[in-house]
């Protein structure tokens, strides 16, 4: 269990994060979405003790991480992938760990068989591509068993194979009961692995919630009968949204999925009945629209200059 109270952290004059609170269950992926300098890196670094919170606490199953003795077998996390001398085998540097932190030496080749990383064992971190270094550091996060799993841009470097494997092992760490945190920019991914989202902004939470609660609250379905008169009293009277054009009605609310049960109660004709609804990428442009500290502007809108002409003063 993670939990945040009222999280604040200020460096200088800039407050990047602003009494943030948020608790995350165990059992579930929870995905942790925001913008550039949104706070969420400076999150999870108070979280894991690399930084002081001005204000407020952020405590792994109840304690700050300064108060756990042996901190790799309560959470493992993955922040930077470049951890870890070059010079150093991957099973050296997990063996390292391993002893610092009271864990078994047998733990290491179980995680390094995990990542699929067991035939390059011996081979030094300096020889291994993004993708590789991402998989030791997953294998690090893993190593003491953890009941909290912290992970920040995990699919970073890794082939389609890869994405898959990481989404496939963060569900089913999720489905043994354990507390599952990833940040990512990939919201397509985030789509097809979290099942809770927290997304912030500006230091500020805008959203906790279920993802499935964040998409249904913007499908619409649309329904096609002949008897659409009828059927519009009766979707009204069961507390959905309908606007009718015809024989046509476009229907919103809570409780979609019980538009053919209701139809088929009263024996109302159905001739079409299909669902549409924004995409994860469109809600949270939604929420992060009034917020978003960093914003780039289409290229194309700017004139260009002719061809062999002098930028002017006021151009430049």
């Amino acid at each position: 269990m993670i939990t945040l109270d009222s999280l604040t952290k200020v460096y200088g004059s800039k407050r990047a994060v602003d009494h943030l609170s948020v608790d995350v269950a165990p059992g579930a992926v929870t995905g942790f979405l925001g913008p550039n300098g949104a706070g969420k890196s400076t999150t999870m670094r108070v979280l894991l003790g690399l930084d002081r919170a001005s204000s407020g606490s952020a405590r792994i199953n109840g304690r700050n991480y300064q108060e756990l003795t042996h901190p790799l077998r309560t959470v493992g996390a993955l922040l930077d992938p470049r951890s870890g001398h070059p010079g150093q085998s991957a099973r050296q540097h997990l063996l390292g760990m391993a002893r610092s932190n009271g864990i078994s030496s047998a733990r290491v080749p179980q995680v390094l068989e995990t990542v699929g990383l067991q035939d390059v064992a011996r081979s030094r971190i300096g020889t291994f591509s993004l993708g590789m270094r991402q998989r030791l550091g997953i294998a690090s996060a893993l190593l003491g068993d953890p009941d909290v799993l912290i992970f920040d841009e995990p699919v970073n470097g890794l082939d389609p194979e890869g994405v898959t494997w990481v989404r496939t092992l963060m569900r089913t760490l999720a489905a043994e009961g354990r507390t599952v945190f990833v940040s990512s920019h990939l919201l397509s991914e985030m789509a097809e692995t979290a099942d809770h989202l927290v997304v912030i902004s500006r230091g500020r939470l805008v959203a906790d919630a279920p993802l499935d609660d964040l998409l249904e609250a913007t499908r619409t379905a649309t329904v096609r009968s002949p008897d659409a008169a009828e059927l519009a009293r009766v979707l009204t009277r069961a507390d959905l949204t309908v606007v009718a054009t015809g024989q046509v009605l476009s229907v919103t609310g809570e409780g979609l999925d019980r538009i053919g049960q209701l139809a088929h109660g009263h024996g109302a004709q159905l001739d079409e009945l299909s669902f549409a609804g924004d995409s994860l990428e469109t809600v949270y442009e939604r929420l992060t629209a009034d917020t978003a500290e960093y914003r780039g502007t289409n290229p194309r809108t700017t004139p260009a200059a002719a061809p062999g002409s002098t930028p002017t003063e006021a151009s430049l």
